[in-house]
């Protein structure tokens, strides 16, 4: 089945049953002979192997779990950080007011949120990008022709500095229109997307939030100064918290739509 380019005519209605995940219900055409002409003496390399629908759902479901989990522990960084800030209130005010012992527990509660969010982030990333190849390998599938970038930027573009600010959020989007059903005559259709700018430009604001609070956290030296360190790693942690439950949606969403077009076809039934 091929997609209908803006203008053609409708498709027959009532496409029938899909084939499941994983077999190609958009086939990319004959493949290559794999055996020589007579007398030549190799023969030809073996046909690219043909993409296929693969389902993303179990892996959404596994990455929403990270990603709550994630919000939760820079909850936890948030309420670390509000009591290392209201510490470095009254010591500014009264340096004998607070007990050492109370400041070295604060210190402690804010190291063991810090060392939880890098492994959170680190759990949640390597499944993120899996998740996000694998939905970019099915909107090839679905649509090769709303691509600018090839599928393996969808790893790639995460590790470019400075690149990664705006090639993985490019990557979602194409993927996001890829996978949307066309109209049942054949046109385009269009899917608010809210889910994936909303997404992406908070993670990117959290992520700016991070680089300036650990600078300001290490030049910090006064009791005035690591106030002001905590206030920002407390609205950092509120804006990944944010960025989380978005992500959330965004996959979530995302995911909804490429189990519809692969278990209902490329054509909306209205």
């Amino acid at each position: 089945m091929s997609f209908s380019a803006p203008g053609s005519p409708p498709p027959p209605q009532g496409p029938g049953p899909q084939p499941p995940y994983g077999a190609t219900p958009y086939p990319a055409g004959p493949p290559l002979p794999g055996t020589p002409y007579p007398g030549q003496a190799f023969p030809f390399p073996p046909p690219p192997p043909v993409q296929q629908l693969r389902s993303p759902q179990g892996l959404a479901t596994a990455l929403t779990v990270l990603l709550l989990g994630t919000a939760v522990v820079n909850v936890c960084s948030a309420a670390a950080n509000l009591n290392t800030w209201s510490l470095m209130g009254d010591v500014a005010a009264d340096p004998s007011s607070v007990p050492d012992d109370t400041l070295d527990q604060a210190d402690m509660l804010v190291g063991l949120a810090a060392s939880l969010q890098w492994l959170s982030l680190v759990v949640t990333a390597v499944v993120f990008v899996v998740w996000f190849y694998r939905v970019r390998v099915n909107g090839q599938v679905f649509r090769p022709d709303a691509f600018t970038l090839a599928s393996g930027w969808a790893i790639g573009s995460w590790f470019v500095p400075l690149a990664n600010f705006f090639l993985p959020y490019r990557v979602a989007k194409q993927t996001w229109e890829a996978s949307v059903q066309l109209a049942p005559d054949g046109s385009y259709r269009r899917v608010s997307t809210v889910p994936v700018t909303s997404w992406w430009l908070v993670w990117a604001l959290a992520l700016v939030l991070d680089r300036v609070s650990g600078v300001v956290y290490v030049r910090a030296e006064t009791p005035e100064s690591l106030g002001a360190a905590s206030l920002l790693g407390l609205v950092t942690d509120l804006t990944t918290v944010a960025a989380a439950v978005l992500a959330v949606l965004f996959v979530r969403k995302l995911t909804a739509l490429q189990h519809l077009k692969a278990t209902q076809g490329p054509y909306a039934a209205v």
